[in-house]
Order: C-alpha cells, then sequence, then structure tokens
C-alpha cells in the first residue's frame, strides 16, 4: 500500500511593531496612558455614523459585503481607486495592543463563521483604544484604494492614497475619521476551527487544534534574541500519521517577544496573513493568551495498529469495487493507463470540446462495523480547469441517483490543484471517519463539467483504515 500521509508545506510571516500613538480625542473616548477600551464612541464619532448610515438607508451609498468589494480589485499590480458610493461593515479580528501588529488592523465579516476579512492600513499605533477586537465598523469607501501594501503579498487592504509602485499607501490620521467609524457595538469574535492555513481566511481569527511546539524548540522565547525585526517558530498538529507544520511570526517590538514556548499540547489561536514578500501564508498573534498549550502532547497515529478494511488501487483494470452513476452528460468514470503507478480511475467531461456533465463514482458498501477508529485516504491528479471534484460520504444510500437516494455529507480532502502537470499527484491527507464507525458506508466522487470547462480528474490508491 503506497500511502503519502504529507500535508502541508511550511509557510511564514513579516510583521513590524508598534510605537507610541499622538491619540486623537473625542468626547467621552479619551485614550490615556491605561488604555481602557472606549464603552461608547464620542458625539462627533456618533454624528459622523449616522450621517453614513442615514445615506445607506436613503440609497445614496450601497452597503456591500467584504467579499463584493475583494471582487473589485482589478489588478495585481497597481490599487484600484474607488470611485463609487459604497461602503463596507466588519468586526475587528486583529489588535496590536501586544505590538505584533503595525499600522494595521482586520476586519471580519461577521463575528461567528466569517468567511472574508480585508485589512486596513492607518497611519496611527495603539488603534486598538478604538478599534478593539471585535469592534463594529464601517468605512466609507469612496475616494480610498483598494490593493496591496506590499506589492503581490496578496493581502486586500484599504489605503488613502497609492505610491508609485501602485501599493496602497495608509490612511492618514486626519482621513481616518472621515472615513473610519466605529459603531458603539463590541462582538465576541468566535475563532474559525481550521485544519490548516488557507488564503480563503487571510484576516480572520482561526483556531487549530491538537498543536504544539517541537520539543527542539520548547523553552526558547517567541523571538530569538539576534532577530532584528521578528521570528520564525515551527507549530506543529498532529494529522493522522505524520505532523502538519506552519510558521508563526512575533514581532521583534511585540510584548512578548520573551515568553517562551509551553512544552505542552492544545490549541493557537491567531490572524491569518502572509509573509512580507507574500510567499508564504503565517499565523499572527494578537496575545499569548491564544496559545493554550497546557494539556498532553499530541500522539501520531501507528500504521502498524491498522488494518485495512477497504483498497481499490485500480490493479484489475476494472471498477468492480464501485457504482457509476451517470446523471447528465455523456462521459462517465473509467479506467486510465496512467496512475500512481497505473492504471487509475478517470473522468473528464472533455469530447469534441466541454461537455455539462455529473457522474457519481461510488464505493461498494464497506463494513465499520466492530471497529473503533477509522480513516481513509487517496491521491488525485488534476488537468485543465473546470468545477472541483467533491468528496460524499453516506450511511443510507441504496442505489440509483444519489441526488434523490441517501443522505450525503461533504468531506474536506486534500485534491491537486496544479492543472498543467501530469505528475503532480496529490495526497488527500488522512481523513478521519470516527463519527462513522459502526456500520456500512458509502463514499463518492462527484465529478461535474459544463459547456466551458471540464478538468480531467484522476483517483488512485484508495484505502480505508480501521483500528
Amino acid at each position: 500500500m503506497n500511502i503519502n500521509f504529507k500535508l502541508m508545506k511550511t509557510i511564514s510571516f513579516k510583521t513590524l511593531a508598534a510605537t507610541i500613538f499622538a491619540s486623537v480625542a473625542f468626547v467621552a473616548c479619551v485614550q490615556d496612558d491605561e488604555f481602557e477600551v472606549p464603552s461608547s464612541v464620542g458625539t462627533e464619532e456618533n454624528q459622523n455614523l449616522n450621517t453614513l448610515l442615514s445615506q445607506i438607508d436613503a440609497g445614496e451609498v450601497q452597503l456591500i459585503t467584504i467579499g463584493e468589494l475583494k471582487a473589485q480589485f482589478q489588478s495585481d499590480d497597481e490599487a484600484t481607486a474607488i470611485t463609487s458610493d459604497i461602503a463596507v461593515k466588519g468586526y475587528v479580528s486583529s489588535s496590536d495592543a501586544t505590538g505584533n501588529f503595525y499600522k494595521e488592523f482586520f476586519i471580519q465579516n461577521a463575528p461567528q463563521d466569517a468567511t472574508d476579512a480585508v485589512k486596513i492600513s492607518l497611519n496611527q499605533v495603539d488603534s486598538y483604544n478604538q478599534f478593539n477586537i471585535g469592534r463594529e465598523v464601517y468605512i466609507s469607501l469612496k475616494n480610498l484604494y483598494l490593493g496591496e501594501a506590499n506589492g503581490g503579498d496578496g493581502v486586500f487592504t484599504i489605503g488613502g492614497a497609492v505610491n508609485g509602485d501602485g501599493e496602497v499607501e495608509p490612511l492618514t490620521a486626519n482621513e481616518v475619521p472621515l472615513y473610519v467609524f466605529r459603531s458603539a457595538t463590541t462582538e465576541t469574535i468566535v475563532p474559525k476551527d481550521v485544519t490548516s492555513l488557507s488564503s480563503d481566511d487571510i484576516g480572520i481569527f482561526v483556531t487549530l487544534n491538537d498543536t504544539e511546539f517541537p520539543t527542539n524548540e520548547v523553552g526558547q522565547p517567541y523571538v530569538a534574541s539576534t532577530d532584528d525585526y521578528d521570528t520564525q517558530r515551527t507549530v506543529q498538529r498532529c494529522s493522522g500519521f505524520e505532523y502538519a507544520t506552519f510558521l508563526l511570526e512575533t514581532s521583534s517590538f511585540a510584548s512578548f517577544k520573551n515568553e517562551v514556548l509551553p512544552s505542552g499540547g492544545g490549541s493557537i489561536s491567531g490572524i491569518v496573513s502572509k509573509t512580507y514578500n507574500g510567499s508564504d501564508l503565517v499565523l499572527a498573534l494578537n496575545t499569548t493568551e491564544d496559545v493554550q498549550m497546557n494539556d498532553s502532547r499530541c500522539e501520531l497515529l501507528d500504521i502498524n495498529d491498522f488494518v485495512i478494511v477497504f483498497q481499490d488501487t485500480f490493479d484489475g483494470n476494472n471498477l468492480n469495487n464501485w457504482s457509476r452513476i451517470n446523471v447528465t452528460g455523456s462521459q462517465q468514470w473509467g479506467i486510465a493507463n496512467y496512475g500512481n503507478p497505473a492504471p487509475c480511475a478517470r473522468i473528464s467531461g472533455y469530447s469534441g470540446g466541454s461537455n455539462v456533465n455529473e457522474d457519481w463514482l461510488i464505493s461498494n458498501a464497506i463494513d465499520l462495523s466492530g471497529i473503533s477508529y477509522a480513516i481513509f485516504n487517496f491521491q488525485s491528479i488534476v488537468r485543465f480547469t473546470g468545477p472541483t471534484l467533491k468528496v460524499y460520504i453516506s450511511t443510507d444510500y441504496s442505489g440509483g441517483d444519489p441526488n434523490s437516494n441517501g443522505n450525503w455529507t461533504e468531506l474536506s480532502v486534500i485534491l491537486d490543484t496544479n492543472t498543467n502537470d501530469w505528475n503532480s499527484w496529490t495526497d488527500s491527507g488522512v481523513i478521519d471517519l470516527n463519527s462513522y464507525v459502526g456500520g456500512d458506508v458509502f463514499i463518492a466522487f462527484k465529478y461535474t463539467s459544463s459547456n466551458s470547462a471540464s478538468a480531467v480528474y484522476q483517483i488512485d490508491n484508495f484505502s480505508v483504515l480501521a483500528q
């Protein structure tokens, strides 16, 4: 059995640190050395927000989502000037209270189950006094810019100007009160549970469980004494049979830079962001209170503790272990003389051109009764563009069209995304089936294509293991 459980690449982050903020005073909102978060907003600030809300209610300004705003970014090379009467609302997800963020904060589209976020670049430090975590914030966008603060970094940023390189420049201290308005509402930000860092989550407050620092870094400070700007520390999480790793980066100006990395295991929560040059994803802490590693360290699975309960490497040049269900279109799943190694299962909606298709490849019943733990794994490859392959599981399928038979739950898997290479076989990761043990399950691959896009998908080395 050829199973590759490598899941993630190591990632890194670049950030600077905070200095002292020359405050802007508002009535009933005085920032002093106590750095207390105000419970209300000042009269002038409240008036500016009410004016914007009145314009929204009157249809003079359109309130759009963060996702709709990001869709307006027109170029990877130059910031986009916003000329429409539009505004956006979000909830602050990051904080510069510990100095790990500098002249910026992120807002996400919801306090819980967030799906989008954007960065606000401003010439202001200690902004957490005004834009504290969870604060509801409205931004009047006309005459501002949307782009990247560091060209090519892939972090959507709102700013007040654009420089000669087409990069977003920060809002000035005088511009902030003209465009960025907080309400009196502060919500509790509930971190989004994730198993890996994704560019879709940039700016969102996330949590990764089953994490720990490698033993060779335990007891080291967050920032090494030899680093001038920041330090990268590896975080690892148990993910099946191997560790998945990513980098936690901490500014050398962070107040917690000399705290030491804990020896236990648990969870870590922070903001997904990018390295300074945008080459990799990273996690950045708001505070070390979000590092909850006081439990036992996690344990990797041992392949020797598992037995194979279902396996298909397609070496028999058939699909006898599967049902092919053709819902729409003429193309179907079949066997190809390729694979990892050959042969493999294959589907394509292309025949003289792209065609509309919906085709399912559904496993025979897999018996998970009498076992305590089950997982499955496979490899995939994709060529050309088209809708993404979906993977589902059912416990009550009895045959026929799966759209009308059985209850199906989509599973989170890793699929190949390199559409230009026939050799980029990608491991799915270890998919946990623990909640389905006790009876039969059916695992299905759902392929779709359109008359304008039809990818080729190949599947190989499908295995279900149990203990």
